[in-house]
């Protein structure tokens, strides 16, 4: 069974503060469906032809048997539940599911990483290591050479000849930067199989003995981290779309003739004056019949056939599958959603970030390269995108709140019927699945909870005011299906890798630099992104992206000008003014704590970190201007978007939560505890390597369940299960 599932099978960063994507279009990873079809065909022959030996490497491989471990354990991971929130809905009875973990196992805050974002925290769940250590410390890295930010847990191809991609030489050029390993490739070296869904920071996919499906930093088709587009015949709607892409489209009568942007097949330089576009696009008619209240969207299905698509205003279709023709025989899939915000009296039709299909990906985006058409076999269309909650849309207004939840929701369902199924299917051995909506909502509606956040000025604040409560709840549920699905001694996680707070009142740290005489800007360069306009023949030190703050060093930087003997008084010295910053406006400490980096991470590629991290107070976070590498007019600035909630805070503020079903000896936990506890559960060996600490059983360790008394299934699985 193993060796036939080898076979057979989380805006935040782009939206938050990076509007355009740093890097090429996904066009350089194309490839043709003719040879991904030949490459299937020949890869089943190798399957059918290597069998009888897989299967017996499988029954001798060391390690392969249980031994004194348990069987399963099983990882929820809820991205950004609070602990705080978790404890009042615990105590007004409205998370029972978590309440009977709490009362029968162990109930836990969670420490979590610095900074308190998802990338370096997840990163450190799965490798069991400080960022010193996995070299994952933001989203984004600095190119030390121009500053100009790069994505950090990937690099994609920067240029590439098509014919080179699609003919399949030389691989697919995508690069993981994450280091160490996760703790379910030692698992599988023991011979224990997993399960792992939807895990950030693990594109592209990594081999090892199991099943794995990318989340954060797969990119949508584009290449982007999640760019939207939006059709309106609103002359007055904002050219500003933040992630998105605008298209004007003006009605002769009831009928548009318009496209759907698509990849850019360019090698990812810059286009030269008066070179040719390369971006595909799907032709898209639109016809409005204002007496039903419907726009009809048709356009090229498979073999030419029209697909039409018929909205009424507010609704969303289901997952679509759209194809962009390359010449006369070659085409790549994507799929997408739209939705019909407004018929009249001006048109605006959203469609989501254009996803990879995962049933003909364009670049890999599960382990083995079959798995996500098998799971959209199995369960239908999928969201793929790493940051598939539209948080862009909402921020610049293409969709509603309601529509957001919807969106998120429906995501949610998806990856819930993936994890149920997972558990029906192959219960032995970890599964481990994360869950992203609860960080994406948080984000977007904390301002509800907050009657004087500044976001709330001329907004609605009623319509969605226990949307915050309600999706705990949902999360409960989830928990308590879950539990339903566990074998007899298996062990349950449900775990978040930081908690939540306001975000009220943004710092512009390049503009404080400036003011205390560390950063200079060019009298040409103001206002310009990343960094561009700064004078770095004069500038010590300079902010970047959501914690940083790193000095501009000689032999480092490309144009650094601090000498290394002076680094640790200039970083001290920063630390100690940064400390002693209050807001103007309420006289309140607006920063916790400056970690020097240099203390804080320990291992090969602590050197590749901030020299100083931020640890902000709860209701203050990085400007956006700042985050983009701006240096604004304003030291403090009122945060007046959606995006209202966060948890850029110091880590002390905001830990996440940890529940079992298994009582655990009182004690302190950090998320960096959960790989060696699960390699001990299953009774393997711990590297020396890891800065985490297993945690103790208050109870004895139940002996794993033989084969033949594991109980039967109570649902029949679509593939052969691997309880025989």
């Amino acid at each position: 069974m193993h060796a036939f599932l080898e076979f057979a099978a989380d805006g935040y960063a782009a939206s938050l503060f990076c509007p355009a994507y740093i890097g090429p279009g996904a066009g350089l990873t194309l490839v043709g469906s003719f040879l991904a079809i030949l490459g299937a065909g020949g890869l089943l022959l190798l399957t059918l032809l290597s069998w009888p030996l897989r299967i017996l490497w499988l029954l001798i491989r060391p390690g392969r048997r249980f031994r004194k471990g348990v069987s399963q354990v099983v990882v929820v991971g809820l991205d950004g539940l609070d602990p705080r929130r978790t404890d009042r809905l615990i105590a007004e009875g409205r998370l029972p599911n978590l309440a009977e973990l709490k009362r029968t196992g162990t109930a836990a805050r969670l420490g979590t990483t610095l900074p308190p974002i998802s990338p370096v925290a997840w990163s450190s769940f799965q490798t069991g290591v400080n960022p010193g250590k996995h070299a994952i410390f933001d989203f984004l890295n600095r190119d030390l050479r121009t500053c100009l930010p790069q994505m950090s847990s990937v690099r994609m191809p920067q240029s590439t000849g098509l014919w080179r991609t699609w003919l399949g030489f030389g691989g697919h050029g995508i690069r993981m930067l994450r280091k160490s390993q996760p703790f379910w490739k030692l698992l599988g070296q023991q011979g224990v199989f997993s399960s792992i869904l939807r895990v950030p920071i693990s594109f592209p996919p990594e081999r090892f003995f199991g099943l794995s499906l990318s989340a954060m930093c797969t990119p949508d088709l584009r290449g982007s981290q999640g760019s939207y587009t939006l059709f309106t015949s609103d002359p007055k709607q904002s050219a500003d779309a933040g992630s998105g892409l605008i298209v004007p489209v003006k009605f002769d009568g009831d009928l548009v003739q318009t496209s759907l942007p698509g990849p850019d097949l360019s090698s990812g330089t810059a286009p030269t004056p008066g070179s040719k576009s390369r971006e595909l696009r799907l032709p898209l008619t639109l016809r409005m019949d204002r007496s039903a209240g419907t726009l009809t969207i048709r356009f090229a299905a498979n073999a030419g056939e029209p697909e039409t698509i018929v909205l009424k205003d507010g609704e969303s279709s289901g997952w679509t599958t759209i194809r962009f023709r390359i010449g006369w025989w070659r085409q790549v899939w994507g799929l997408c959603r739209f939705h019909l915000s407004s018929l009249t009296p001006h048109l605006k039709l959203y469609v989501t970030p254009i996803q990879l299909h995962p049933d003909r990906p364009a670049m890999p985006i599960s382990h083995p390269a079959n798995y996500s058409t098998y799971l959209a076999r199995l369960h239908g269309a999928y969201a793929t995108l790493g940051l598939a909650e539209d948080t862009g849309a909402l921020l610049a207004g293409a969709i509603s709140e309601a529509t957001f939840l919807e969106h998120a929701y429906a995501i949610h369902a998806e990856r819930e019927a993936m994890l149920l199924e997972s558990l029906r299917v192959a219960p032995r051995g970890l599964t481990v699945c994360v869950f992203d909506g609860p960080d994406r909502i948080q984000h977007m509606f904390y301002r509800h909870d907050d009657p004087a956040h500044p976001a709330n000025r001329d907004r609605d604040v009623t319509t969605h005011a226990e949307t915050l409560d309600r999706m705990y709840e949902r999360m409960d549920e989830l928990v308590g299906k879950v539990s339903r699905e566990l074998l007899p001694g298996g062990v349950l996680f449900v775990m978040s890798d930081h908690g939540f707070c306001a975000f009220r009142r943004g710092i512009d740290l390049n503009r404080w630099l400036s003011q205390e005489g560390y950063l200079f800007v060019r009298d040409d360069g103001a206002g310009e992104d990343y960094l561009q306009g700064i004078d770095w023949s004069r500038t010590r030190a300079y902010a970047f992206g959501l914690s940083g703050i790193y000095l501009n060093l000689k032999g480092r930087e490309a144009r650094g000008i601090v000498p290394p003997e002076a680094a640790e008084e200039l970083k001290a010295e920063l630390a100690r003014k940064l400390q002693t910053l209050l807001d103007p406006e309420t006289n309140a400490a607006a920063i916790r704590k400056v970690h020097i980096g240099s203390q804080a991470y320990h291992g090969p590629y602590s050197g590749d970190g901030p020299d100083l991290v931020i640890g902000y107070e709860e209701g203050y976070r990085v400007a956006w201007n700042c985050a983009a590498g701006e240096c604004g007019a304003d030291l403090f600035q009122d945060n007046t978007r959606l995006w209202s909630g966060d948890h850029c805070v110091d880590p002390d503020l905001v830990p996440g939560v940890l529940f079992s079903n298994r009582r655990f000896t009182p004690r302190p936990w950090s998320i960096l505890d959960l790989a060696p506890t699960i390699l001990r559960l299953f009774d393997v060996s711990l590297p020396a390597y890891f800065d985490g600490r297993a945690a103790e059983l208050a109870e004895p360790t139940s002996t794993a369940l033989a084969p033949a008394e594991l109980p039967p299934s109570n649902s029949q699985p679509a593939v052969p299960s691997l309880r025989s």
